[in-house]
């Protein structure tokens, strides 16, 4: 998609959620993963967009991702929460995916929580754990700044030493030892689903050095950092990744873990925002 086409709808979007906010200045997007957008029940005062109503937007289509934007405010911050995201696997590009995200920055965004369910793949880790995302890894091929540069947002070799601020990272380990959780850390390593993974691809996850899978947050964070947001990456453990219990994966389990974790993963959200 030509540049000019691409910017065009995202400031069409932008402006189009800004005669809905009104003078409301977003700083922090907060995306919201599968089983966890119970959070956005403590937007204050929350004015809600939803994604359908939006021009130019994606659709929410997996389970547990109703697609809306919640601003207000949460933990004293000015808040873009995104209750629902969009992914490859339900036929969108990643230049689409991204489309939120990148639409947020216009709105004045400078920092992003990219929250998700993930898999385990650290044996040392169970279900229900957080784990603080350190780095990752994509093996696949396609990116969401492949295709004409975006100049208006970033430029176009992005450096992704620190693809999760280093900053952010200090801040969610302060916040987890002040709440007495026990916060893993570790490399998230993207697949692009909707299957879940082998038990093959698992252990090649393990010997790449990958502690968790999951099916989105690496697209994003690419964007985010392209147009120069800072990044805090969180996953909920749901589920032992492919091979490891020896037993096949439960349809709904993802989300009936995230339910399990909304007090503790609440608590831990709302501390970094305040600290942010």
């Amino acid at each position: 998609m030509p540049e000019k086409d691409y910017m065009a709808r995202l400031h069409e979007s932008a402006d189009f959620i800004k005669t809905k906010i009104g003078g409301f200045k977003p700083e922090i997007l907060v995306t919201l993963g599968s089983g966890l957008a119970s959070l956005a029940d403590l937007v204050e005062n929350p004015t809600v967009v939803s994604y359908r109503d939006i021009p130019n937007f994606p659709v929410s289509t997996a389970p547990g991702h109703d697609g809306a934007f919640y601003f207000g405010k949460l933990a004293g911050k000015n808040v873009c929460l995104m209750k629902g995201r969009c992914h490859c696997y339900e036929g969108y590009d990643m230049q689409t995916v991204v489309f939120p995200l990148r639409t947020a920055r216009l709105l004045g965004v400078t920092q992003a929580i990219l929250t998700n369910a993930a898999g385990a793949v650290n044996t040392n880790f169970r279900v229900g754990d957080l784990m603080l995302i350190t780095d990752h890894i994509k093996i696949s091929p396609e990116s969401s700044l492949r295709g004409e540069n975006l100049d208006e947002l970033g430029i176009r070799f992005p450096d992704m030493l620190h693809a999760y601020h280093p900053d952010l990272q200090a801040t969610a380990r302060n916040v987890a030892h002040e709440c007495a959780i026990n916060l893993r850390e570790g490399v998230y390593m993207f697949f692009g689903g909707p299957q879940y993974e082998t038990p093959a691809e698992i252990r090649a996850a393990r010997v790449l050095g990958a502690d968790a899978v999951g099916m989105s947050t690496v697209p994003e964070t690419i964007a985010a950092n392209h147009c120069g947001m800072k990044v805090l990456g969180v996953s909920l453990l749901t589920n032992m990744a492919a091979g490891i219990e020896k037993r096949q994966f439960v349809d709904g389990e993802v989300l009936e873990e995230g339910l399990k974790a909304q007090p503790r993963f609440t608590k831990f959200i709302l501390g970094c925002l305040e600290k942010m």
